[in-house]
């Protein structure tokens, strides 16, 4: 296998949200007040949700959705970390870690003695920000508590409505595949659980990348192809089921793609990431641009690998479905569906890619 990544381009719509919190509003009337996240580029302000806490939001329905078993984590002072251990764990394996161990080892004379060895992962999913594709102002509500005996107790939140942009890439070598050598950022695992994971199904295979001093391919750890397809498969199907954010209870978004891109390309840029603008007096008005779509598959055909899947649910930028089916018509390689289709069909394509 080349070094394939599965890149994917997402927009989300949602309505009176408050998805990712920044804190107390310091500029509000409210002592007790809460801001939403935003940023600002140009003199315009865009709503965002850390790229953290879709990470989280992925993660959490993994688990609740697919049943994966979460690395525990351990809190030491100022310090968390995981178990750092990607062959039980999935989400170390995708995610990716950072833990200092402690491990026995044999010296030449026989004698065990304990070693400090830091494990270091590199996530091989890695993600935008979700950022608004146009302008937004979040409005501050006024709201209450009032259950109890006495005087309510008001309080005010920022929410807004917004379409949101998002990508992200999964690298295909990498998933279920780990370095051991003695190298800054590259040992992933100890030799202890490189031994428990060659002693389960586990191989060896050759760096494509790296060389030792002799010119040799440093050896790397790969799990069995049936546990890698399964941990990939399921990280992009989570996409159909996602959900996550702030004051659900009564702010409650629905954060699944409303529109999706998923394709393979043997680069490591991602290409689609200004298809969605915002224009008008207040850039506020969200267009999908065609034009630029069209661009990209035709600049990057030689790089794609197999079929790039466009999915969008109805209801949905429906004045751009004939611009999208008209696609398929000029690029063999393109297929445009609902949602949960082009990633069902995406995925099966990833099966016989890995």
């Amino acid at each position: 296998m080349s070094n394939l990544k599965s890149q994917g381009f997402i927009l989300i719509d949602v309505d009176v949200v408050a998805l990712n919190n920044a804190g107390k509003n310091t500029q509000s009337n409210f002592d007790n007040a809460v801001g939403t996240k935003r940023i600002y580029k140009e003199g315009k302000s865009y709503v965002y949700v850390s790229g953290q806490a879709w990470r989280y939001w992925w993660r959490d329905t993994l688990q609740k959705t697919f049943n994966w078993e979460l690395s525990p984590i351990t809190r030491d002072s100022k310090i968390a970390f995981t178990a750092a251990n990607p062959i039980k764990y999935a989400d170390d394996d995708i995610f990716g870690y950072m833990k200092a161990a402690t491990e026995e080892v044999t010296d030449d004379k026989g004698k065990v003695k304990k070693e400090n060895v830091t494990v270091t992962r590199i996530s091989p999913l890695k993600n935008s920000v979700l950022v608004s594709v146009g302008s937004v102002r979040p409005v501050e509500n006024w709201s209450s508590m009032a259950r109890q005996d006495g005087d309510s107790v008001p309080y005010g939140k920022q929410e807004y409505s917004a379409i949101m942009k998002g990508m992200f890439s999964l690298d295909l070598e990498q998933a279920g595949t780990f370095a051991t050598y003695n190298k800054t950022g590259f040992k992933n695992l100890t030799d202890a659980l490189k031994k428990e994971a060659l002693e389960n199904g586990a191989r060896e295979v050759d760096d494509n990348f790296l060389k030792d001093e002799k010119g040799n391919p440093y050896k790397l750890v790969r799990l069995e192809n049936s546990v890698r397809q399964k941990r990939i498969v399921e990280t992009i199907q989570s996409l159909k089921f996602i959900s996550g954010g702030a004051m659900q209870t009564n702010n409650m978004g629905d954060v699944t793609p409303k529109f999706i891109i998923l394709a393979t390309l043997n680069s490591g840029n991602h290409p689609f990431s200004h298809i969605a603008s915002a224009s008008g007096k207040d850039n506020d008005i969200v267009d999908l641009n065609i034009d630029a779509l069209t661009e990209i598959l035709s600049d990057y055909r030689n790089n794609i690998e197999g079929t790039v899947f466009i999915g969008r649910r109805s209801g949905f930028l429906d004045e751009k479905a004939n611009s999208l089916k008209a696609l398929e018509t000029t690029f063999s390689n393109v297929k445009v569906l609902s949602i949960n289709e082009a990633i069902d069909q995406y995925t099966e394509q990833l099966k016989i890619q890995l």
